[in-house]
């Protein structure tokens, strides 16, 4: 209990200075750096505009590349948020805390950006706009609710207004922190978004009450949001290799894979760049690496089922596409690379505990992780397309042009910057868990589960 106490002091003490929150003298370097890249890609984003989709590397028969592509890589990467926040806080793991934070922050700026790429896709981004919310209500053309154009933006949107509330219900009393200890318009900004908070028991068992509400609702959510994704290949029929029943919990699996991962990744940046060594410590990422290790195993299951339900059918365009992935360059290189960095590499290195607890190991391992799911949604998108025109005459391969890798590049380097813009406002990892730690260590289970002794007391 003493040591929590002093941990979490330390922390307080090592995030706040002078009132502001304190960040690494490495800070306005790197925004400096991604603010320019980021301006850029700004910049090329209305080039594209004036030019068209000409730019790009997209042409018949595939339309679809590496933007829809990068979009249902950031959707994937926003699971990372409730799979470790919600779950993990309906499951009471303890180790979750120091993690929460910075898997909910991550999710709302993954979604953001994901967000973006069907606008960048569609070239002329003010025709989606129209299609999704039409304004000429004299033409009598409405949405066709059964497209899966219309049903992303309503799905992605609950979950980042779902993610938001998530995230401020958690901020709220750390904010009261910040309040306490920040003066003139910081001290102001702080008492608005505090709501009051004071720390009385009634307030905290309210907030511990409201987020497990929240985790269950987001629940739903998190399992439909990719799975909706996944309806914009399934339902699409005359594509090779996307009609699949399997899609659904495959992209909802493959999503927890990659989120997780990036959350490892995000935690040693964290670590190494902000010195928090005695907050962020090996046991997290060894807990880490054992979810991780489940969830990998439970998405190779569903790979291979996916893949043998395709050939099960024995349908000759089904067996032709699957041969082409496997056996034909550079599609069969692109393949092996998957799993190897997506399974094969990373896994069996998590089964070993000197691997799960060295922080550069499980750097390296989750950023191979989310290359090979990166590459997963590749293969999935661009073969079946390639193939898709009865005439073999029309079949070409796609070649994303430097202009769509700098955009996904750019995508990286947003991400990046909203993190590092919100570390100077926002404490990147919770106070209110560690002392929420501390309050259940004193609760009873009578009744009611964990429930702590002080908040008996105020109801008796």
């Amino acid at each position: 209990m003493q040591q929590r106490k002093s941990v979490t002091q330390e922390y307080t003490n090592s995030v706040l200075l002078n009132g502001t929150l304190e960040t690494p003298k490495w800070w306005p370097y790197l925004v400096s750096i991604l603010s320019f890249f980021v301006l850029v890609g700004i910049g090329l984003f209305f080039v594209q505009i004036y030019y068209g989709l000409g730019v790009t590397g997209l042409s018949r028969p595939v339309y679809w590349g590496l933007y829809i592509t990068t979009f249902v890589f950031w959707v994937g990467i926003s699971h990372a948020g409730i799979m470790i926040s919600a779950i993990l806080r309906l499951t009471q793991a303890e180790w979750r805390r120091p993690v929460t934070r910075a898997a909910e922050i991550l999710t709302i700026f993954s979604l953001l950006t994901a967000l973006v790429f069907p606008l960048i896709h569609a070239g002329r981004t003010w025709r989606i706009i129209y299609w999704l919310l039409p304004f000429d209500f004299a033409r009598g053309i409405w949405p066709n609710i059964r497209s899966p154009l219309f049903m992303d933006p309503i799905a992605i949107g609950t979950y980042l207004t779902g993610s938001t509330l998530f995230l401020f219900v958690a901020l709220i009393p750390d904010l009261a922190v910040l309040r306490d200890r920040t003066t003139g318009l910081r001290k102001g900004f702080y008492t608005i978004l505090a709501m009051g908070w004071r720390g009385n028991p009634r307030q905290w068992k309210m907030q511990v009450v409201g987020g497990i509400l929240l985790s269950a609702l987001m629940l739903p959510i998190f399992v439909s949001v990719h799975s909706i994704v996944s309806w914009d290949f399934a339902v699409t029929i005359g594509v090779e290799g996307w009609h699949s029943t399997i899609f659904a919990p495959y992209f909802v699996i493959g999503a927890v894979h990659s989120g997780v991962s990036a959350v490892v990744t995000m935690m040693a940046l964290m670590r190494w760049g902000w010195g928090w060594n005695d907050f962020i410590r090996p046991e997290h990422f060894d807990a880490l690496a054992r979810l991780l290790t489940v969830v990998a195993t439970a998405w190779l299951g569903f790979t291979f089922l996916e893949l043998l339900f395709s050939l099960y059918g024995l349908d000759a365009p089904e067996i032709a596409l699957r041969e082409m992935q496997i056996f034909q360059y550079p599609w069969n290189m692109l393949f092996l690379l998957f799993l190897l960095t997506g399974f094969i590499i990373p896994v069996p290195m998590w089964l070993f505990k000197r691997v799960r607890t060295n922080i550069a190991l499980m750097f390296w391992s989750s950023i191979m992780v989310n290359i090979g799911m990166w590459l997963e949604r590749f293969l999935i998108i661009v073969p079946g397309l390639s193939r898709k025109t009865p005439f073999v005459f029309t079949w070409e391969s796609y070649t994303p042009s430097w202009f769509e890798w700098y955009i996904l590049f750019w995508s990286f380097c947003w991400v990046t910057l909203l993190m590092l813009l919100f570390s100077k406002v926002f404490p990147l990892v919770p106070l209110f868990e560690q002392k929420e730690s501390e309050v259940f260590s004193d609760s009873v289970k009578i009744g009611r589960a964990n429930v702590p002794t002080i908040f008996r007391e105020e109801e008796e």
